[in-house]
């Protein structure tokens, strides 16, 4: 019997305001087959100033990052942007799922894809030179290039709500995608469709996006570097946001399925990735690679899908460079990152609910940032499933 879960992004975010400390939070998120979902984050008010990533307390990310003045966040996922909703529906007999980004109103959208081997659709109408100027939604998925389909619910979904550019009785929504490769959990012949997409689109809101194993990321797993399987981890969705004094907001959602192992830029050290012989340590991908004991992943078994969304003002080719520039965030945080073996791509969308003239190379900048936080979060959230331990599986001093 198959079974399957409707996730709505829903999640309890608190952030405390310290001018050094970015996000100090504990999240749980867990999905089983009864289709009951908990999703809890709790703020700890106690000052931290170490710079770490504490393996053994689950959840717990510290970021270290320069003072600002900024105002208290009560949700610092994808959501903080308005005019954002975020849905997830998870295949949880597999596991397997997506994720939908709902701008139902509009948005300016560019993509970059810098994988060898990606799963897309409709990333050619997101050209600077493409006639269509605003997109209505955006589907992750698992399920390789089978997952596409799931988009196709997407537009179900936004066509009954008359969403979309119309022609004649009709609403045809503008609904790009991309896939990850996640058929090596499971039996591949469950994977998302078209039904999956529309129940996603069904469940989406503003609340705070749930992380960890749902969604695109039920199925996604890091560190496959060493060339095996039986060394890998489990990651999943990550998501983070920043809003700045004067009211701009960049935010971030990452499905994390790469090769390479994830690092926390604050603190240089491994959060999840290729784990040691024993499985019971991190092997650290940098330090095989410079010994020569690296083995290159399988080829198209890996794809680390992003969005980047604004509420500033942008242009299809200000929203390129964006995109652009945030794969910096994957750099940051995956080592290695944009390999052959890899299908990284990475949306950008300006809902323009800010006006005035916006500052692409600030936007850029802070959505790299962005995607290296989210990054790190789906290695955290993550929960293991067999064969795959997540980062609060294993105790790391």
């Amino acid at each position: 019997m198959r079974v399957a879960v409707a996730i709505p992004a829903v999640a309890v975010v608190a952030v405390v305001g310290l001018a050094d400390l970015k996000v100090r939070t504990t999240t749980d998120t867990t999905t089983d087959t009864t289709t009951h979902t908990t999703a809890d984050t709790t703020a700890d008010t106690t000052a931290d100033t170490t710079a770490d990533t504490t393996a053994d307390t689950p959840g717990v990310v510290r970021a270290f990052r320069p003072a600002r003045s900024r105002p208290v966040m009560t949700n610092t996922t994808l959501t903080a942007v308005p005019g954002v909703k975020v849905g997830h529906h998870t295949l949880t007999e597999r596991p397997t799922g997506c994720t939908v980004i709902l701008t139902e109103a509009g948005a300016t959208a560019s993509v970059d894809v810098r994988g060898s081997a990606p799963a897309t659709r409709e990333t050619d109408l997101l050209s600077p030179i493409g006639i269509v100027q605003q997109i209505h939604a955006i589907t992750l998925s698992g399920g390789s290039a089978f997952g596409l389909d799931a988009a196709s619910g997407v537009m179900k979904y936004l066509e009954e709500k008359g969403i979309g550019f119309p022609f004649g009785g009709a609403h045809v929504p503008t609904v790009p995608g991309a896939s990850l490769f996640d058929l090596i959990v499971g039996d591949p012949k469950i994977r998302p469709t078209a039904d999956c997409g529309y129940r996603a689109a069904k469940t989406a809101t503003d609340a705070p996006v749930v992380e960890g194993n749902v969604g695109a990321g039920a199925g996604a797993t890091v560190g496959k570097s060493a060339g095996r399987l039986d060394r890998a981890m489990k990651a999943g969705i990550g998501s983070a946001a920043i809003t700045m004094p004067d009211g701009l907001i960049v935010a971030a959602l990452v499905a994390v399925n790469a090769a390479g192992d994830i690092i926390d830029p604050a603190t240089g050290k491994v959060v999840a990735g290729v784990r040691t012989p024993d499985g019971a340590g991190l092997a650290d991908a940098r330090v095989l690679l410079r010994s020569g004991a690296a083995r290159g992943a399988r080829p198209g078994e890996n794809t680390t899908l992003g969005v980047v969304a604004t509420n500033a003002v942008l242009t299809k080719t200000q929203a390129l460079r964006v995109a652009q520039m945030a794969h910096d965030g994957f750099a940051r945080a995956i080592s290695p990152a944009h390999t052959p073996v890899d299908g990284d791509t990475i949306f950008s969308i300006a809902t323009g609910a800010k006006t005035g003239p916006a500052d692409v190379g600030l936007i850029g900048e802070l959505g790299a940032e962005m995607i290296a936080d989210a990054i790190v979060r789906a290695a955290q959230q993550a929960t293991g499933i067999p064969g795959f331990p997540a980062a609060r599986d294993l105790k790391i001093p």
